[in-house]
């Protein structure tokens, strides 16, 4: 019979081997942090105040921008608490509720994609009906659609974890909790929980990508057919940031899920760090991307700085 021990928190790890560097660590830690906030705010504020950017592309990018800021206020507070003051205990409510945000948000990401993508096939495959087909309560069902799907799809392994004894070591190998590293803790029957998510990911963030990938090879073909060389670059420059941010998301998603699956006489500190990278790069750099390649945006940066500059 197994010691009930399911009363007690889980404990959160930082970088292992590495306690005595932790308020070393915190400081790039600290400045990502602030610089996802930052980006990802200045991002939707810019959208929300600058009219010229009430346009679907652009709500599907506060989307986006709204995400990642959801991803880095879920996560990084306990990664901060755990370098700066070694809070490692976590509640299993708390943790649940934490994995079930990061679970759910990658979801959302990738629909978010999806999103984008239909709306660049759109513009440049039809573009004199772009606007009476991505009308504004279109994009708001599409936002909702996405949103949705990743909030309910991963509620049921959320919900087992609860019923759970966790009769094992309690220590979890990350400063966030995650669904496939609880579960392992558990002292039950976790097949559902361990088969789910693998058709949950092939039916969403997989598919997703496929999806992509063909709306691409359908907006190649389409720019293709476009007589002006001009033209043709316009078309493709309009895609571009969402081509970047595309290959941010997914080449993380897939060389954590190499590392976790083939990497297992890789150092641990691999695996940590490669978990850092999968959450703190794509909010990081999908505002660079977008504020470097988007002139609209660019605009909306300068307009802010001078604004602020006169009032100083």
């Amino acid at each position: 019979m197994w010691p009930n021990i399911s009363a007690a928190p889980f404990l959160l790890t930082g970088f292992p081997g590495l306690e005595t560097a932790h308020h070393w660590i915190s400081i790039p830690f600290f400045a990502i942090y602030v610089s996802v906030l930052l980006g990802n705010g200045t991002l939707l504020y810019l959208i929300k105040d600058d009219h010229a950017l009430h346009e679907p592309m652009y709500y599907f990018l506060a989307m986006l921008a709204g995400t990642d800021l959801m991803v880095t206020l879920t996560t990084m507070p306990t990664v901060m608490g755990v370098l700066w003051l070694n809070h490692r205990e976590m509640s299993h409510g708390a943790c649940f509720l934490q994995a079930y945000c990061i679970h759910s948000l990658s979801i959302v990401e990738s629909g978010i994609l999806l999103a984008m993508a239909y709306d660049r096939f759109i513009a440049i495959h039809n573009p004199l009906r772009y606007t009476s087909i991505l009308t504004n309560s279109r994009v708001v069902k599409l936002g909702m659609g996405v949103f949705l799907r990743g909030f309910i799809s991963i509620v049921p392994v959320i919900v087992r974890l609860f019923s759970f004894p966790y009769c094992h070591s309690h220590v979890l190998s990350h400063a966030f909790c995650l669904h496939q590293e609880i579960m392992k803790l558990a002292c039950a029957d976790i097949t559902f929980n361990r088969l789910y998510p693998v058709i949950l990911i092939s039916l969403t963030i997989f598919l997703d990508s496929l999806i992509i990938l063909f709306s691409y090879i359908l907006i190649l073909k389409t720019v293709m057919g476009i007589a002006s060389g001009e033209e043709r670059a316009k078309a493709l420059n309009t895609c571009i940031s969402h081509i970047g941010c595309v290959l941010i998301f997914y080449v993380t998603v897939i060389g954590l899920s190499f590392i976790h699956r083939f990497g297992k006489n890789v150092p641990e500190v691999v695996h940590v760090i490669m978990s850092y990278v999968y959450f703190l790069f794509p909010p990081l750099m999908n505002p660079i991307i977008y504020s470097v390649k988007t002139k609209q945006i660019q605009y909306g940066i300068r307009r802010l700085l001078t604004k602020h500059t006169t009032e100083n």
